[in-house]
């Protein structure tokens, strides 16, 4: 009990840096993330859909050629427009993969089922050097 009182700031930095890394598993369940190589298969192979949950500035710097632009704030107001996409698997992006993690998350519990992150976001997707755009 010494240590912990002597230690206060250690022990505090320690138990907010294990909720962070609970925090996915307990909000949402896993999210499947996948590796920019990853995504370009599954684009290219089952014509994946490509939703980028940025905001506006983000995504008009350049976004992934062929993506659907919904920001994550305005995602449960627009689930109507992805109802068609309810079968084909669904690669959400955003800049670093944190606010992906978040939609798929919300798409699974509207009955997404095969919905992937993005790991790294659009940041690896760039590190990749894959092509991006700044045309709607």
């Amino acid at each position: 009990m010494e240590f912990v009182q002597q230690n206060i700031m250690w022990v505090a930095l320690a138990a907010v840096s294990g909720g962070m890394l609970l925090w996915p598993m307990i909000a949402g369940g896993t999210v499947a993330h996948l590796s920019p190589a990853e995504a370009t298969l599954l684009m290219n192979r089952e014509d994946a859909l490509v939703l980028d949950v940025r905001e506006t500035g983000e995504w008009s710097t350049g976004h992934i050629t062929g993506a659907r632009h919904i920001t994550l704030g305005q995602l449960d107001k627009r689930l109507s427009e992805l109802e068609k996409f309810k079968e084909k698997p669904i690669i959400v992006v955003c800049a670093t993969g944190n606010r992906s993690s978040s939609a798929c998350g919300q798409l699974k519990k509207h009955g997404f089922d095969k919905v992937y992150s993005l790991g790294g976001g659009i940041s690896s997707w760039r590190d990749s050097s894959l092509p991006l755009t700044t045309k709607s």
